[in-house]
């Protein structure tokens, strides 16, 4: 015990301690959110996209995931693309994917923007070229002729879980990969048809949940691959 301490406890003072504010952001005026301008999607618009993203799933029968994921409507919320030529500036979206998908989407949200007065951004930043373009068309290329995906890996200095990584960056940007004879490498017929269904039938193609939905019985890159499987055939 310290010498102010002893002396508090001889002659003890009352004092003044401010309370711990709890923060409610739906009722406290103290906080600031941020404007669409400063990187948060547009709600409203972020909305609308959704229903439209599930209605176009109803009519094509398909998982409402295959027409544009959950990363490519929040950045069309936030960039509110207004042609074909910007949309495929957006994540996960390639010329494959928005010649399919794009045109409900993009007048969706050119008509959003007239209709709310939206002040745009001044540019949409144009997609990585260079390195990573030679790197995914040597993925492509070597798919192509059914090379072990281990190799595929291994030659450019790669890990495994680093190649499905870029592998996923192509299919969800449009472009099919024929991994057809991979998966028959690491899953039998059933287990192939069991994942199918799943993901057929699924409101989210979050790994997670799938990991949680088959309780161990898959890894976690099985599912990777078979969903970039799935949606090479599906979506693209």
């Amino acid at each position: 015990l310290t010498d102010a301490g002893r002396e508090f406890l001889a002659k003890p003072v009352s004092f003044l301690m401010t309370l711990d504010h709890v923060y409610d952001e739906k009722s406290d005026s103290s906080i600031i959110k941020s404007s669409h301008s400063g990187g948060v999607a547009d709600e409203k618009l972020l909305n609308l996209l959704k229903q439209l993203r599930k209605r176009e799933a109803q009519k094509r029968d398909v998982p409402p995931f295959v027409v544009f994921q959950e990363p490519s409507l929040e950045d069309k919320a936030l960039k509110y693309p207004i042609s074909m030529t910007e949309l495929v500036n957006i994540h996960g979206v390639g010329d494959g994917k928005a010649r399919k998908y794009g045109k409900p989407f993009v007048d969706l949200i050119a008509d959003y923007v007239d209709e709310n007065d939206i002040t745009r951004p001044d540019d949409l930043v144009v997609k990585s070229t260079g390195a990573n373009s030679a790197l995914k068309l040597y993925i492509i290329q070597n798919i192509d002729r059914k090379l072990p995906l281990d190799d595929i890996a291994s030659s450019k200095g790669l890990e495994l879980g680093d190649l499905v990584k870029e592998m996923e960056q192509i299919v969800f940007s449009g472009t099919r990969l024929n991994l057809q004879y991979w998966i028959d490498e690491i899953l039998d017929e059933d287990q192939q048809e069991e994942i199918h269904d799943y993901f057929l039938e699924a409101e989210t193609d979050n790994i997670e949940t799938a990991l949680e939905e088959f309780e161990g019985e898959y890894e976690d890159e099985e599912l990777r691959l078979y969903r970039l499987k799935f949606m090479s055939e599906v979506a693209n």
